[in-house]
């Protein structure tokens, strides 16, 4: 089958410029206009559960949507669900990048034979050979539109955007990848297989942006200085279980203790606010024991594309030590050869945090810094990245709001984005919400606490 052409296009959007709401926006004039009534937007997965809450805050149409996750029965039933929906709505199928192209999954893809296809961060598929490459490029095939979502810019990964482009309109650079290669790439080296130089990279960029739409931080002068974002994450059926266990132990106890205690109540609070970030502290033990990679998960997905792809600096804080931890092995085994990370928590001197700050700072290599929020939130300067990821937080405002200032003060001249790692219905939402009202959760835990263990 020949690969549908002439109607795919591409959104080239930084980071915090908006590209999720220009997708949403074109989908929603597409299903206005008639033209499409079936959309299929495949995403890494920690990015699979934030879109329903972006269709549900931005869309201005009517929409019903499933996410594909869960194991494959339960995935195959949520399409088939949309299949039998009957009301006039769009209907919107969401999955991650992964289960495209798995038994039975990919067959039931090809029948759900989506009108549009929306490849969100679609630097996951450029490897041109991949079965997930190979599987999104023959469901392109079948689809009239198609939409890819990236900021990573083609100069920094030329060969990479065959594949991308190959899914959304074969016309721009060919069907055969190596054809492609050979135009663009002159080869060297070892038995001639490494690329020594490019070739024509003004021809390629040219014919990329005859399709496409680039949007930096730095041209999108109409942004705000700060933009937030929630990564939301979902529990396993497992990891669920083991919190609502803690959750129903921590009111019994506190129901039962007598006089409530912010300290009391903050302590209950800590334990599932430990078990979000992946770690269980048993009640014979001291020592912290991961359950759950969920949240290191998508925190593997943001450095992927935000420092292996598009080449920036991260700033990552987390306020228990066994998740700064985590974070540093993550990135030890995420991190390209020659990039380091350094990071700054309780047991760091205090004479050597200057050092590994202007480390982070001036030397090109280091582009991540893992902080504990209570030890490296403050006093610090850390400009040379204009995004921060929390993993977790405390519960003091005051101390938030001095972290965000670690990347957004004198010297920064981009606007500053920051994604919250939030697992759904859990201790995160409680904190997130009442950190961005402002509010001090010690002073206000003892009379409410019941809400935040609901």
């Amino acid at each position: 089958m020949e690969a549908n052409i002439n109607k795919g296009f591409a959104l080239l959007f930084e980071m915090g410029c908006g590209k999720t709401l220009t997708a949403i926006a074109i989908a929603g004039a597409a299903y206005k206009g008639g033209y499409i009534k079936k959309v299929l937007i495949i995403a890494p997965t920690s990015v699979v559960a934030v879109w329903p809450k972006e269709l549900e805050e931005f869309a201005d149409f009517p929409f019903t949507v499933q996410t594909l996750l869960g194991d494959k029965r339960k995935r195959l039933r949520a399409i088939s669900d949309l299949e039998r929906y009957r009301y006039p709505k769009l209907k919107a199928a969401v999955i991650n990048y992964e289960s495209v192209w798995r038994d039975d999954i990919f067959e039931a893809l090809q029948k759900y034979d989506a009108d549009m296809i929306i490849c969100d961060e679609s630097q996951r598929i450029k490897t041109h050979d991949s079965k997930q490459s190979k599987a999104i490029h023959k469901l392109g095939d079948l689809a009239r539109y198609k939409i890819i979502l990236s900021g990573t810019p083609v100069q920094n990964n030329a060969i990479d955007i065959w594949s991308q482009y190959r899914f959304l309109d074969a016309s721009v650079f060919g069907e055969q990848f190596w054809a492609f290669k050979n135009h663009y790439c002159q080869m060297g080296g070892f038995n001639n297989k490494q690329i020594v130089r490019y070739r024509d990279l003004d021809g390629l960029i040219a014919k990329e942006h005859s399709i496409a739409f680039r949007i930096t931080k730095e041209e999108a002068i109409d942004l705000p200085e700060q933009t937030f974002e929630v990564r939301n994450i979902e529990m396993s059926a497992k990891e669920r279980k083991l919190y609502d266990t803690l959750k129903r132990d921590s009111v019994a106890e506190l129901e039962s203790g007598g006089q409530i205690s912010a300290t009391t109540v903050l302590t209950r609070l800590l334990r599932l606010q430990q078990l979000t970030g992946g770690f269980l502290v048993k009640d014979d033990s001291d020592k912290p024991e991961l359950v759950s990679t969920a949240k290191l998960d998508a925190l593997k997905d943001i450095i992927e594309d935000y420092v292996v792809e598009a080449g920036k600096k991260l700033v990552v804080f987390a306020r228990f030590i066994a998740e700064v931890e985590a974070i540093i092995k993550l990135a030890e085994k995420t991190l390209p050869k020659g990039k380091k990370a350094v990071s700054i928590y309780g047991a760091i001197k205090k004479e050597d945090r200057g050092g590994i700050v202007k480390q982070f700072q001036t030397d090109a290599d280091t582009v991540l810094f893992i902080g504990q929020i209570d030890t490296a939130g403050t006093g610090i300067t850390l400009t040379a990245a204009d995004t921060c990821v929390y993993y977790s937080k405390n519960y003091n405002y005051a101390t938030y709001e001095q972290s965000l200032s670690r990347i957004h003060r004198i010297g920064q001249r981009n606007v500053c984005t920051y994604i919250d790692l939030v697992v759904q219905d859990s201790v995160d939402e409680k904190i997130t919400k009442a950190l961005r009202k402002k509010e001090d959760l010690a002073t206000k835990i003892v009379d409410n606490w019941k809400e935040f263990f609901k």
